[in-house]
């Protein structure tokens, strides 16, 4: 495939003749990878740009694992140009780029391994083995977006928000006021995981679909009275004084005996939260998720 990069140029004013030979066609960039060459086709704009116009063609072949694909790609540039052949390639497998270097040993082409010389400087600094896997850096940046996706569902579906939409979350989260719902819905979040948060508040049906979700996926949260208590009252500060329903034990203990007969019908896990980091609270609840649902496992 051919592509343009992106162009630059130089201004010169009116009638101005450039002194010396003339420059030489856009140059030809030949990239493989065993992916999809975006990292090397980057890199081959980027060094373009030093040069007259900045402007250069591409030639990829992308996810190749093996010689015998590379060489139909190379002899076909030698047999059309009589130029020298410019070749940019990111190939993780370091027996796959040995073959490349063998095979390009007497043939009019330049090569420039781009990732090759930087996998071996981390192997050679940390002592570690190198994967040699293609299209990690994808999978990475694919992982980035779905944490990104997970951040923006939460949001749209905390504190009760969309709960008659549920049927994309993979974990709801129930509790009463105060029991960490949405910080515990974020964490989670920044791990791939979409999450919805719904309050159980006293004399208040909760949204019917919960009852008729896979109840491996729904958590419910509860704390003790005296925790809630010192929360909630330090929550309200000196408005506490006119609230006293939402702070006083009665009502405590009222809340948490109604969110925990929604929690009985549904029959979900109940986990408790008080005395714990919102990390340790998330690792139980996953430890259970990935044992309900391994394939879904992050």
């Amino acid at each position: 495939m051919t592509e343009p990069s992106v162009t630059g140029g130089e201004l010169h004013p009116p009638g101005h003749q450039p002194s010396g030979p003339a420059p030489a066609a856009h140059p030809v960039i030949n990239i493989i990878s065993d992916s999809i060459g975006d990292s090397a086709a980057t890199m081959a704009v980027a060094a373009a740009s030093q040069f007259s116009d900045g402007n250069c063609l591409i030639n990829r072949l992308p996810q190749i694992y093996s010689l015998e694909q590379i060489k139909p790609f190379i002899q076909n540039h030698l047999r059309d140009s009589a130029e020298t052949m410019i070749l940019f390639h990111t190939i993780a497998d370091e027996h796959l780029r040995a073959e490349l270097d063998d095979y390009l040993m007497d043939k009019p082409v330049v090569a420039v391994d781009l990732i090759g010389p930087a996998i071996d400087a981390i192997a050679e600094a940390t002592g570690r083995v190198p994967k040699g896997q293609p299209g990690l850096l994808r999978t990475i940046d694919e992982a980035y977006f779905q944490r990104v996706e997970a951040m923006e569902y939460a949001v749209e579906h905390d504190d009760g928000r969309n709960s008659d939409n549920l049927a994309d979350a993979e974990i709801v989260l129930l509790g009463v006021s105060r029991t960490s719902k949405t910080p515990l819905s974020v964490y989670l979040a920044t791990l791939g995981y979409k999450v919805a948060n719904i309050p159980l508040v006293l004399n208040i049906q909760p949204p019917a679909q919960i009852f008729e979700l896979d109840r491996r996926r729904v958590f419910g949260l509860v704390s003790s009275p005296e925790v809630l208590m010192t929360i909630r009252n330090r929550r309200l500060g000196e408005a506490s004084a006119q609230v006293k329903n939402y702070a006083d034990l009665n009502s405590v203990l009222a809340d948490l005996a109604a969110a925990r007969e929604v929690m009985r019908q549904i029959g979900c896990l109940v986990i408790h939260t008080e005395d714990r980091a919102i990390e340790e609270t998330a690792q139980e609840i996953l430890r259970y998720y990935r044992t309900s649902f391994p394939k879904a496992a992050k």
